[in-house]
């Protein structure tokens, strides 16, 4: 099962087996593969069942019980060399301008300007993630471990997300990883949890009985996307007897300090006989002042607002940015709950892997969406492991999900409402 990084470098500081007065190791991961899905190209992938990565870590004894620690850690694209992966298609997604086409304006200037405002909010072949060009974008921390806790400063995974990793009977990765049918409403428009925050401190601590749990605070600029005027997080595990269980929470404030994605997981998994391992969690997501907003306004204003100029009154163009701003705003809250229930079954050297979940969209669209997965793993040995994941999300209403894989997000299905279907293969190496 693959661990947050972040947990497992806490884990290791607190071992009871000697460790060298300093160490710094290089690792990575180099994961690829094709992937055929429908309404959507055959695509070469980076990071399929794993985010291809390389990164720097670190200890040195300190003594009497402290360590100072850090980890740095860069996405990489196989596929193009980049550190900006895209997503799976080009297809538009349509929730964000829903009811657009009741903007005052005669067909034959309204229709342009609409198309327009469409790419520049979801512009063609756009990277996807880390749009920042940040080199260490995966990780980028150092902290002080003590006798009474990790202490660390940076950019890293919340703690809320590290439970819903926990959850995902496909390990945040693949085809079928849960998160495919949680992003935003009714495709991916947002993220449906914080996933790393940058501009961070966080607190952590493991008992040796297998409760352990953190608590994050970010700051101006924090967030995943460095949107957020704050950013709160925190998070108890229990990790022994077969379970690796927990609850967790994440909330980021917008620039003008109104409460925007509010986040709640529970559930984990247990394993069985080194056997079996069953997977189940629950994910609460909330969305009322998205924090993605003034990009959404900066795409009015660079694509529609210049094409306005001289053919409306200032007055018209004002109101007309102000009717964008009120439908954008509405289009971007998020209320919906989700499940997922999946396991693992060892079969010689492989596993096999199978889960459903459901998105249960609770605004007044209702853009419900269930995703079927199943896949088999096959490891070469320690370190290398080939993998085939089929996917199946049935859409209803404007749902326009879409299967991705660990680093790519899916994108959308060509329509609203149709399925969104994929069969990828991949193999992953460890270093």
């Amino acid at each position: 099962m693959k661990k947050s990084l972040i947990a497992a470098l806490i884990g290791a500081t607190f071992a009871t087996s000697a460790l060298a007065q300093s160490s710094v190791q290089i690792y990575g991961i180099a994961d690829a593969g094709v992937m055929f899905q429908k309404g959507g190209p055959t695509k070469i992938y980076s990071g399929g069942a794993d985010g291809s990565r390389i990164g720097f870590k670190g200890t040195e004894d300190l003594g009497n019980g402290f360590k100072a620690m850090f980890n740095l850690e860069a996405r990489v694209e196989l596929d193009n060399g980049s550190q900006q992966p895209t997503l799976m298609n080009d297809n538009p997604g349509r929730y964000l301008l829903r009811g657009m086409n009741a903007i005052p304006l005669p067909p034959a200037l309204r229709d342009p300007l609409l198309a327009g405002l469409q790419n520049a909010i979801q512009v063609p072949g756009e990277a996807a993630v880390n749009r920042e060009r940040a080199l260490f974008d995966r990780m980028a921390m150092v902290g002080l471990v003590t006798p009474v806790g990790a202490f660390l400063l940076g950019r890293m995974y919340t703690p809320g997300y590290e439970v819903f990793n926990m959850a995902d009977t496909f390990e945040s990765g693949t085809a079928g990883t849960w998160g495919h049918v949680t992003g935003g409403t009714a495709g991916y428009t947002a993220l449906s949890a914080d996933i790393r925050s940058q501009e961070a401190i966080q607190y952590r601590i493991a008992l040796p009985n297998g409760i352990g749990a953190a608590v994050m605070y970010g700051g101006k600029n924090s967030g995943y996307l460095g949107r957020y005027n704050k950013f709160r997080a925190g998070h108890l595990t229990y990790k022994a007897n077969g379970f690796d269980v927990g609850i967790g929470y994440n909330h980021g404030y917008d620039r003008d300090d109104r409460p925007s994605l509010r986040t709640t997981t529970v559930g984990g998994s247990y394993t069985l006989n080194d056997q079996w391992k069953f997977f189940a969690g629950f994910h609460s997501q909330r969305n009322t002042n998205s924090a993605l907003l003034p990009d959404y306004l900066a795409g009015w204003d660079a694509a529609v607002a210049p094409q306005l100029a001289g053919r409306v009154p200032a007055a018209t163009a004002a109101a007309l940015r102000g009717f964008f701003q009120r439908t954008i705003a509405a289009n971007t809250q998020q209320d919906a709950n989700s499940y997922q229930i999946g396991l693992h079954y060892k079969v010689g050297s492989g596993r096999i892997m199978t889960s459903y979940a459901h998105q249960n969209d609770r605004t007044a669209s209702n853009s419900d969406a269930n995703l079927f997965a199943i896949g088999y793993d096959h490891f070469l040995s320690k370190r290398t492991d080939i993998y085939t994941v089929f996917a199946n999300i049935k859409n209803n209403n404007e749902a326009q999900y879409a299967p991705g894989t660990a680093g790519n997000p899916g994108g959308f299905t060509k329509a609203p409402g149709e399925d969104g279907r994929a069969l990828q293969v991949g193999i992953r190496h460890r270093f």
